[in-house]
């Protein structure tokens, strides 16, 4: 099972219809929609499925419910630390926890900026991104948990990233700052950026009669980055705040169920699309967006791609990875709502973080 999107889907297929043809493994993959990825049990699909796509914040989940097998299988050490040593930024520790690895990154990704380099300059600080807003050029996508991204994205930021542990989620004056930071660019969004995912904020910027030219923070999506793929081609650089850090790590890893009766053939196909030599080949070149940082180095691909990784990878190899416990999915989207409730409201952001804080602590 993976998320419904060419990106998601295509090379998974395309993966296994290659290891098929080495193997005479058969897979077949289904997929689910994006809201559904990010929230659906984990256990429920590791009862029906062989492997399954996460991302890094379940894994304190499915470690506590027993639903998914370790890779990091007695024998192929040589493989993991190559793994290991290919991994862009954080992506392959974020699936560590509790003394093992419960996923292989195969899609690398946090949020970036994009703009339409025919229609803006780069802005380079935050101050920038404001007066674009004022001027209506930007598009910010905000649908839930994306607002919670960005709010990570400016607390980490700003120096003091947010507790991965139970305690205080960040000290107050930077939770304060972060969500001032949102609010001077939320009040003057068309109120439809509410609803948008980095994917539909993108779409608005590709619009040949697009107003729009600027997304500020949003997962990057590198098909947005090649000629010819929408009408206007969209630019992604590295995020409009100092040393381009603290941005909230998203991606994927492909993960083996626990259940699973074809356990072995799954490891091996796991271990397989997530190698250097796949990603950078077969899985790049069927619209993934890989997880290797040989792929990220790659002349061809960033060629092909606007510079797309070469003009992000600083931003990501400074990223910071989420809370991971049992507890965080619920908060992470009841968070998100009770953020966007207060944005739009124009509520005081200390009255926003203090339900912020309220409901992390009430997580564990």
């Amino acid at each position: 099972m993976t998320w419904s999107h060419p990106r998601g889907y295509d090379p998974m297929v395309a993966t296994a219809k290659a290891w098929a043809e080495k193997t005479g493994v058969t897979i077949e993959w289904d997929k689910r929609s994006l809201q559904d990825f990010e929230s659906f049990p984990v256990e429920e699909l590791a009862r029906q499925y062989d492997m399954i796509v996460i991302d890094h914040p379940h894994v304190g989940q499915v470690v506590e419910e027993g639903c998914l097998a370790p890779l990091d299988v007695p024998g192929r050490e040589a493989e993991r630390q190559a793994l290991a040593e290919g991994s862009v930024g954080a992506s392959y520790p974020s699936y560590e926890y509790a003394g093992h690895q419960w996923a292989f990154p195969i899609d690398a990704a946090t949020q970036v900026m994009a703009y339409r380099a025919d229609l803006i300059d780069a802005p380079q600080h935050w101050d920038d991104v404001v007066a674009l807003a004022k001027a209506g050029r930007v598009v910010f996508p905000l649908l839930p948990p994306h607002s919670m991204m960005s709010f990570f994205t400016l607390t980490a930021n700003l120096g003091h990233p947010c507790a991965v542990e139970n305690g205080p989620l960040v000290d107050t004056a930077t939770g304060i700052r972060a969500i001032e930071m949102l609010a001077e660019v939320a009040q003057h969004l068309d109120p439809a950026d509410f609803s948008m995912d980095p994917i539909a904020a993108s779409e608005a910027m590709a619009r040949p009669d697009a107003q729009v030219a600027l997304m500020p923070l949003g997962y990057g999506y590198v098909s947005y980055a090649v000629p010819g793929f929408r009408p206007q081609q969209l630019t992604f650089a590295d995020i409009p705040l100092p040393g381009a850090k603290g941005s909230a790590l998203g991606g994927t890893g492909i993960a083996v169920s626990a259940f699973s009766e074809n356990k072995a053939a799954a490891i091996d196909y796991a271990y397989w699309v997530a190698s250097a030599e796949v990603q950078r080949t077969l899985y790049a070149g069927s619209g993934g967006q890989p997880g290797h940082a040989t792929a990220w180095e790659d002349d061809a691909m960033n060629a092909a791609a606007g510079n797309f990784y070469r003009g992000t990878r600083k931003t990501l190899e400074g990223a910071y990875v989420r809370p991971r416990h049992n507890g965080y999915m619920a908060f992470q989207d009841a968070a998100s709502q009770r953020l966007n409730a207060g944005l739009l409201a124009g509520e005081a952001p200390a009255t926003i973080l203090a339900d912020l804080d309220r409901l992390f602590r009430e997580s564990f």
